[in-house]
């Protein structure tokens, strides 16, 4: 007589007597339990806004928005960090953390060693001036936890570095000749056009204030092997102009290095070097006449402790400008460039009128104050935006006589520089060839 097959149980396995071979315990009190900790960190940020409670930005990213139904199963993978950055007590948690690392293994907590939040294009610091301290923030370096590279280097004497400087050298996106040959193309086209094309690499802290470096650091070979070989390139090949003398002629005549410790930019007295250099360089001995003198102190927030989740405050010394020599023409900072911002004053002897456009990134921000003194008609943008559609940066292109692309060191040599895309090169050459200057 055939053996009738097995029949499962109508009933869920966890409801089987112990005894029963195919009984499987339900785990309830640990399911429940976890039930009732995944509410509570999802519904408290929602309840503490009920009540007035708003958290911050802290960190080098926008606080994630709340995901959405559309998104598929992403809503559910993207709830997690949303409910993490609206809890308004990160700082104090972040803070208490630092303190049991000090105070139980002698060292600050290792805050910068997570994945990156964000793998956008523009790897710099958020840039925060003066009365403007909810300027917007650019995204930190992509990959910046891969290989170990750190997003801030803990120098010497409480000096930090932004670790991208590093990373950028050792692992590039996109090769320096690369770049620098695009560099080439688009300065072919604004010229071809009757235009004035400058191309300038501002220098990385890394680069001009090497002394309180760590001894080491991720990615201290590599990046210190490259960076030579990358200048001479950029120098030569690319004809960017070299501000490093100038900037280390001006850091011995104030007596102290001119990159804040606690940021990645530098003070205004590098703001007053890329200025000089741009307008001697555009209409040679135009400067002549200037005057510039100290003209006060004012704080303002520092970048660097951002990506800890930490605050910090830099000091910095700002200057006059007169181009004339007698009257002051500096102004204060632009905060934000991602949408053309034109600046206009009535000309002086010691100003360049034509036209120019500085498409450039945070370092051009950091200069805002000199070089609207020093150029009477002038747009600023940022070529790192979305906000600026190809067409409408390419119409500014138009619109100037000069073109003056600047960019930070390492960008150029992470080859992390949207103005290299072949798309923009290609928009920029026909918008030029249909508006030349004769």
């Amino acid at each position: 007589m055939a053996s009738e097959p097995h029949q499962l149980p109508a009933v869920h396995e966890a409801y089987l007597p112990r005894e029963h071979a195919l009984h499987r315990p339900r785990h309830g009190k640990r399911q429940l339990t976890a039930l009732i900790c995944a509410l509570l960190f999802f519904t408290t940020p929602t309840l503490l806004w009920v009540f007035g409670v708003r958290p911050t930005e802290i960190e080098n990213h926008k606080l994630a928005g709340f995901p959405s139904i559309g998104d598929g199963f992403g809503f559910f993978t993207g709830l997690p960090q949303w409910a993490i950055d609206q809890l308004s007590f990160r700082a104090s948690a972040i803070n208490a953390a630092d303190g049991v690392s000090r105070s139980v293994f002698g060292e600050e907590a290792p805050l910068d060693q997570g994945p990156s939040s964000d793998a956008g294009p523009i790897p710099a610091p958020p840039l925060q001036q003066p009365g403007a301290p909810n300027a917007p923030t650019t995204p930190s370096s992509p990959g910046s936890s891969q290989a170990g590279y750190r997003k801030v280097v803990q120098g010497l004497d409480g000096w930090l570095y932004y670790g991208y400087d590093a990373e950028a050298k050792c692992t590039p996106t996109q090769d320096l000749d690369t770049t620098l040959k695009r560099v080439d193309e688009l300065r072919a086209a604004v010229e071809a056009s009757g235009r004035k094309f400058v191309f300038v690499v501002t220098p990385d802290k890394t680069t001009m204030v090497p002394q309180f470096l760590p001894d080491s650091y991720p990615g201290k070979e590599c990046s210190q092997a490259a960076a030579p070989n990358d200048w001479y390139k950029m120098t030569t090949v690319g004809h960017s102009l070299d501000l490093r003398p100038a900037l280390a002629a001006s850091a011995a005549r104030v007596g102290h290095p001119i990159y804040a410790p606690n940021d990645t930019h530098w003070r205004d007295e590098g703001g007053i070097v890329l200025t000089r250099t741009l307008a001697e360089t555009i209409q040679p001995g135009v400067t002549t006449s200037w005057m510039s003198t100290p003209d006060g102190q004012y704080d303002a927030i520092a970048d660097l402790p951002l990506l800890l989740g930490k605050s910090g405050v830099k000091s910095n010394t700002q200057y006059s400008l007169r181009p004339d020599g007698v009257t002051d023409r500096a102004s204060g900072f632009i905060a934000n460039i991602d949408q053309p911002v034109h600046r206009t004053s009535a000309p002086l002897p010691g100003t360049i009128s034509k036209p120019t456009l500085i498409y450039g990134d945070s370092f051009s921000l950091a200069s805002s104050r000199y070089l609207t003194a020093a150029f009477t008609n002038l747009t600023y943008l940022a070529y790192s935006t979305d906000k600026t559609t190809q067409a409408q940066a390419a119409n500014q292109f138009v619109d100037s006589q000069v073109v003056v692309l600047q960019a930070v060191e390492r960008n150029v040599a992470g080859g992390l520089v949207p103005f290299t895309d072949e798309g923009f090169i290609s928009a920029v050459k026909t918008a030029l060839a249909a508006h030349p200057i004769r």
